[in-house]
């Protein structure tokens, strides 16, 4: 499906340059902590941006499975999620009350993974 081609790569250019200005302005205004924080935020946000270029290739080759673009959406609310909250709470100092929502983009990358899996087969 085109669409999750499309979105995988603007969420690749979007980690692209999130990870960028967390290399160059940041590192210099937050702790280390925060920084490896940050930087695990850029780490998952690309690798599920790749997953949806791969859910993308993988609807044209079994267009019946719709569990595998319902797990394409569980991994964008995952980047969200996960790594947004992660972003935030790493550069803002009063939005600890997003600390309990990193935990739900995980379960939302675990369950995303688990639906392409059951898709596929």
């Amino acid at each position: 499906m085109q669409m999750f081609i499309a979105l995988g790569s603007i969420l690749m250019m979007v980690a692209v340059a999130i990870g960028a200005f967390g290399a160059h302005a940041l590192k210099s205004k937050i702790t280390p902590d925060k920084l490896k924080v940050y930087e695990t935020g850029v780490h998952y946000h690309i690798a599920h941006a790749l997953g949806l270029i791969l859910v993308g290739l993988l609807v044209h080759q079994f267009p019946e499975a719709g569990l595998i673009v319902t797990g394409g959406w569980f991994l964008t609310a995952g980047i969200v999620l996960f790594s947004g909250s992660l972003y935030v709470l790493s550069v803002a100092t009063k939005a600890r009350f997003l600390g309990p929502v990193t935990p739900l983009g995980g379960l939302s990358f675990m369950i995303g993974w688990v639906l392409i899996a059951v898709g596929v087969l």
